[in-house]
């Protein structure tokens, strides 16, 4: 699938696979930043992307990143809609006790290209049944 990206940003770079069968494709920042304790910055991408219609990105962590560094995206899952044309920023969150810095270039995140369903929600007074019925939040455990 081809996916259009504009670099907003002349240190902008676009994203790229780590591996070739990987699903996630790094996204990278074009700016240095630094991250206090518990703070959240938003870090710029300096590219726009043109998801094509039916799907979205989503926005996830990078293991390594979050691991060792204590930084990961602060809503823990971004939505880029395919009609989204700005700028991909990614809010990352210091969950760590220690000042951290990011670098230009450095991998940030991990965006994941998927085909999603616009839903009709309608109202009903009942639901099928089912063996796992109202059952939640660790009801599946054994």
């Amino acid at each position: 699938m081809k996916v259009n990206i504009k670099k907003l940003n002349e240190r902008a770079k676009l994203p790229t696979y780590g591996s070739q069968n990987a699903a996630g494709a790094d996204l990278y920042s074009c700016e240095d930043y630094t991250v206090e304790a518990g703070e959240t910055v938003f870090v710029h991408t300096g590219i726009a992307i043109e998801l094509p219609a039916g799907t979205v990105g989503l926005v996830y962590a990078r293991s390594g990143f979050a691991c060792k560094k204590d930084l990961a995206p602060a809503n823990k899952v971004g939505v880029i809609d395919c009609d989204y044309r700005g700028e991909i920023m990614v809010a990352i969150h210091n969950h760590g006790k220690e000042t951290r810095t990011i670098g230009e270039g450095e991998r940030i995140a991990q965006l994941v290209v998927t085909s999603y369903y616009t839903c009709e929600f309608a109202e009903a007074e009942e639901l099928s049944d089912t063996v796992r019925g109202e059952g939640g939040f660790g009801s599946t455990g054994r």
